[in-house]
């Protein structure tokens, strides 16, 4: 069922708010335990059942109902929950990151949302990787590092997940995982109580296992979220391919699958374009990487001072290799993003096309849990803090999900998920 079905019919009350949510735990006992997408201290049967009953007090008549009632949240483990601790994946102590509830959570509970829990991450957003396995196949990654808001969305635990995006960490794990990824322009969604990592990179992003939803969670969640004349969208926008080094980074399977969905897309009436783009990719990751880096060092100075040996060793590197940029070089880094969007955005205005796309991650996941595969896919388009859809593309010959990413237009998130529904629908992809 729909992400927006399922909410349509908790709210009218032909799903009953508390079966609902008794399926949802009963779901989680069974199968968490072998997914572990979920901080387990995060998740209690008996809250969530007192939260759903009280809701149905608060709110019995129907036409009452606020327009996520009863809706099934996880939420990536940096964010602030009341009642929940936060431990960003890490050993350190949960008290250094208490503080006011995350203004997105707030926003979700609001609209009459539950929180079914805390979903793992890596540390601290970065790349040492939780326990979380990917839903198709457990000795792969889910990717990371919202690890396991894309997991638990791909086997029904939620019906919408909270994710952060400071390189590839919504679109990556999206695809992994064969669900649906949204990471919105730079600041469309406040930020406002998730412990950061990189505040000129950091963005909130969200999961669905379908497109029916995004728009409403979208509105929600973004304070100045507009409707889309869909006779504005019933022209098929124009794509465009970004060939050269950028595109080279994707293994030899993961260009064939998307290729494969390039075909589909063109006998679809779809026009889309080749066009040399990102041709100094080596220095726009390094740009970014050392940005990140130097972020990060800031934000963790007086945490890792007291308590380095707490962190695990990728962690502990990023940090010592942020303490080498300095004030200056960050200032520069920082203002390049502007540089490099307003460059993206000048080559789709004389190109003339639309949206760029591009395979969601090199291949499918990796097998194996020491990594949580590469956002190399992801980084540009995150530096440049464009908005982002990542669509499954069905399972390739090792059964495991490949992904396509769509790329607008800073500030054009509506457009961007109105011409993608009218592209790939809204069923489900998995």
């Amino acid at each position: 069922m729909k992400a927006l079905d399922t909410i349509l019919k908790l709210r009218s009350g032909e799903i009953d708010l508390s079966q609902h949510m008794k399926e949802i735990c009963g779901r989680i006992e069974a199968f968490d335990p072998k997914l572990r997408a979920l901080v387990p201290d995060t998740f209690d049967r008996d809250r969530i059942l007192k939260e759903a009953s009280l809701l149905k007090e608060r709110y019995p008549a129907p036409d009452s109902r606020p327009p996520l009632f009863g809706l099934s949240l996880g939420v990536k483990d940096i964010f602030r929950v009341w009642g929940l601790p936060t431990r960003c994946g890490s050993r350190l102590p949960p008290e250094l990151f208490q503080g006011v509830e995350a203004t997105c959570v707030s926003k979700l509970k609001s609209a009459g949302a539950i929180v079914i829990g805390k979903t793992v991450t890596t540390e601290f957003a970065y790349f040492e990787p939780g326990p979380t396995r990917n839903p198709h196949n457990p000795d792969h990654t889910p990717g990371g590092s919202s690890s396991g808001s894309a997991a638990g969305v791909a086997v029904d635990f939620f019906l919408l997940a909270l994710g952060t995006q400071t390189v590839g960490s919504v679109i990556r794990p999206a695809s992994f995982c064969g669900v649906v990824g949204f990471k919105p322009s730079f600041g469309r969604i406040s930020p406002a109580g998730v412990i950061p990592f990189s505040r000129s990179a950091d963005h909130v992003g969200i999961f669905s296992k379908d497109l029916s939803g995004i728009e409403l969670f979208m509105s929600i969640l973004s304070e100045d979220w507009h409707s889309i004349d869909e006779e504005k969208c019933k022209r098929k926008p124009v794509l465009a391919v970004p060939e050269g080094p950028y595109l080279d980074q994707a293994t030899i399977q993961g260009r064939q699958c998307f290729e494969e969905r390039l075909q589909k897309l063109l006998r679809a009436g779809v026009r889309i374009l080749r066009v040399r783009a990102l041709e100094d990719i080596e220095v726009i990751n390094e740009n970014h990487n050392r940005l990140i880096a130097g972020e990060m060092a800031r934000v963790h100075s007086a945490w890792f001072e007291r308590y380095a040996h707490l962190y695990r060793p990728r962690t502990v590197q990023l940090i010592e290799k942020g303490m080498a940029v300095n004030d200056g070089e960050l200032k520069r880094l920082a203002e390049s993003r502007m540089r490099f969007r307003h460059h993206i955005e000048g080559i789709m205005g004389s190109e003339g096309f639309d949206y760029w796309i591009c395979p969601s991650a090199t291949d499918h996941a990796p097998r194996g849990l020491e990594t949580t595969g590469d956002p190399a896919m992801n980084l540009p388009w995150t530096h440049a803090g464009l908005p982002v859809l990542s669509i499954p593309s069905g399972m390739d010959e090792a059964g495991l999900p490949q992904g396509v990413q769509m790329i607008g237009r800073f500030g054009r998130d509506e457009g961007l998920l109105r011409h993608c529904i009218s592209i790939f629908g809204q069923e489900s992809f998995n």
